[in-house]
């Protein structure tokens, strides 16, 4: 078990997309692969990633396996054991800027193993729309390989993220209840608006029910609007008094097509909003695609600032 759950006292800060900022860093992520190319191609730019979002204040980082799968590397030419040792190399990366910063700073701080949903693999923006079904054993197929490479270089908790189904994320829990029952879990979901699923699930429903998992230490969303946000936290809220997570992207909107991101409304920053998080009940907070380190460091500043207890 991990120390994690003590500090949820307070806020808990985790980092921003690791997309946004390998592109700043000149990476190419345009490809069925997406940031998972990069783990082949350049892999000390991942590290680079997790090692700025300490420097802005992050306390957990997410590894980037996302959409690092073993499928999704055989499609791309890579060999199953070359598969399997870029989704380790990703964990290992976290880890290693994780330490050094804790060698130069003496702060703890935590890794997650970040599950994507089979919707990734499928690179189309099916995360975003849920439009897929496999079978529960199908789903644990899928993610079993990917879960076994993040528990053998090991984490502090598994991140279960940008969930579009609930059946999905329930075959997902009970893979980790069979493989390490006692590493902790937070689920967050994507959404089709703030009361909903993508599968048409009602959020409340979906939060209760993972909620239940003795090893899901928070529940919450990710990858929505910042606008959606308020009103899926009180959701969550009203349903379990397990810790909230939150982390959207900055209301920007996805072409699938294109792999690229755009802001009808304008860009807007996370720190406008987190205010009226806090005082809803958000308790872990940061960014998805489209934020930086830019807008972690601005939240740290603020949640350091002692404003959140006025």
């Amino acid at each position: 078990m991990t120390k994690i759950t003590a500090e949820l006292t307070k806020p808990l800060l985790i980092d921003g997309a690791m997309s946004t900022a390998l592109e700043q860093l000149g990476a190419d992520t345009n490809n069925s692969l997406w940031t998972a190319s990069v783990l082949a191609n350049q892999p000390a730019l991942v590290k680079k990633v997790h090692q700025e979002y300490f420097k802005a204040g992050a306390r957990l980082a997410i590894t980037d396996t996302y959409q690092a799968n073993v499928p999704a590397f055989i499609k791309n030419g890579y060999s199953k054991q070359e598969a399997h040792s870029l989704i380790q190399r990703a964990v290992a990366l976290a880890k290693e800027a994780r330490d050094e910063y804790q060698q130069e700073t003496g702060i703890y701080n935590y890794v997650a193993g970040a599950l994507g949903p089979y919707g990734a693999y499928l690179a189309n923006g099916s995360e975003y729309t849920g439009d897929y079904h496999l079978s529960t054993t199908e789903y644990q197929q899928f993610h079993r390989p990917r879960l076994t490479d993040i528990l053998t270089v090991g984490v502090d908790v598994i991140a279960i993220e940008t969930q579009p189904r609930l059946d999905e994320v329930l075959a997902e829990l009970d893979l980790i209840k069979e493989l390490a029952p006692e590493i902790l879990c937070y689920v967050s979901f994507s959404l089709k608006d703030s009361t909903r699923l993508p599968d048409g699930t009602p959020l409340a429903v979906a939060a209760r029910t993972v909620a239940k998992y003795p090893n899901v230490f928070a529940v919450g969303v990710n990858c929505i609007p910042l606008e959606e946000v308020t009103a899926a936290i009180e959701t969550v809220h009203q349903v379990t008094n397990k810790p909230v997570i939150a982390y959207p992207n900055s209301s920007a909107t996805y072409d699938p097509t294109t792999k690229t991101w755009s802001y009808p409304h304008g860009r807007c920053g996370l720190i406008d909003y987190l205010p009226q998080w806090l005082a809803v009940g958000l308790t872990i907070v940061g960014g998805c695609c489209t934020t930086t380190p830019q807008d972690i460091a601005a939240l740290h500043e603020y949640l350091e600032g002692g404003a959140h207890h006025d």
